[in-house]
């Protein structure tokens, strides 16, 4: 009988729904949901990186720390471009 999963293997699912579904939104024209999107690519990061790091997935880890890097960028210049309208 195989081993069950732990409850962090089940993360790459919700990781990847994440993922598609910010790319999504942050493809809209609308501000707000540009900015749901940008939140929403942080959480699947974090999915991602905590996944990657049970697996021993490195290129993973590094990967989704620096896409979260671009996305903190992508909320901050949505935010000033925001306050300019």
């Amino acid at each position: 009988m195989a081993d069950w999963p732990t409850w962090v293997e089940w993360l790459e699912w919700p990781a990847m729904a994440a993922s598609l579904l910010a790319a999504w939104l942050v493809a809209s024209t609308v501000a707000r949901r540009r900015m749901a999107g940008f939140w929403i690519f942080l959480a699947s990061n974090a999915l991602w990186i905590a996944w990657g790091w049970q697996d021993g997935a490195w290129a993973l880890v590094t990967l989704n720390a620096c896409l979260a890097v671009t996305n903190v960028r992508g909320i901050v210049k949505n935010e000033a471009a925001g306050q300019r309208c």
